[in-house]
């Protein structure tokens, strides 16, 4: 029988925050300083995963003779000025985190992000407050597609997996969460990705923040339902 949610597990960029057009810049800026002109062809190939993961990306496509240290350095240098100063969060956030505190679930940000640029946009938005645990991309080994930033988080919020549900927007992000034997909710960013890739890889699709509530009320009274049969 599934457990009922307990806690939820958000992804920052592309779910929380409106980031994603913003990684094109930042990429571009980057890859501008090694010769490269960048227009964000590359951008679903980056989606979502860590920053090494990214960097040997562009150093292979580009052929950057620079190491993959000094690429994910300067990438994490230029990501933090453009989080602390302009990416901004989707409109429904604030008000989305607000009901799911209101139902008593523990919050938990799980991002590949450094700290360096997750940290300040969760604070300049004034949603630091909201989440009981933080999770960035240098605190683990391993980043997305890999499980472990995602059992980080639960671990931290001291809550069986099984009782989390994972909040994405990329495939790698998605597999981290069902590798971390979660459950998740892909919401797809229509602008860069086609949704129908998605149908087979998370456990719900939805098309926004604000129906996540109404998510884990319907799976909840269900498995209290059943439950109460047993």
């Amino acid at each position: 029988m599934p457990s009922p949610f307990c806690a939820v597990i958000f992804d920052l960029d592309g779910v929380l925050a409106d980031s994603e057009p913003w990684w094109n810049k930042i990429d571009a800026k980057l890859l501008a300083e090694y010769g490269v002109s960048y227009r964000g062809e590359y951008h679903r190939n980056v989606l979502g995963v860590s920053y090494r993961l990214a960097v040997e990306f562009y150093k292979n496509a580009f052929h950057i003779s620079a190491s993959v240290e000094e690429l994910m350095w300067r990438r994490g240098d230029i990501a933090a000025d453009f989080f602390a100063n302009r990416v901004g969060l989707f409109p429904s956030a604030k008000t989305t985190l607000a009901q799911l505190r209101e139902m008593n679930l523990r919050l938990a940000v799980a991002t590949s992000s450094v700290s360096a640029s997750a940290r300040p946009l969760l604070d300049r938005t004034e949603i630091r407050s909201l989440f009981s645990v933080v999770v960035t991309g240098d605190e683990v080994q391993h980043g997305k597609p890999h499980p472990d930033i995602y059992v980080r988080a639960a671990k931290k919020l001291g809550i069986s997996p099984e009782a989390c549900l994972v909040i994405e927007d990329s495939l790698a992000g998605m597999a981290a969460g069902k590798a971390a034997n979660m459950r998740v909710a892909a919401i797809p960013d229509r602008r860069f990705v086609d949704p129908r890739e998605y149908d087979k890889e998370g456990d719900y699709v939805i098309g926004s923040l604000p129906e996540i509530p109404d998510l884990i009320r319907r799976v909840n009274a269900a498995a209290s339902k059943e439950h109460a049969l047993r």
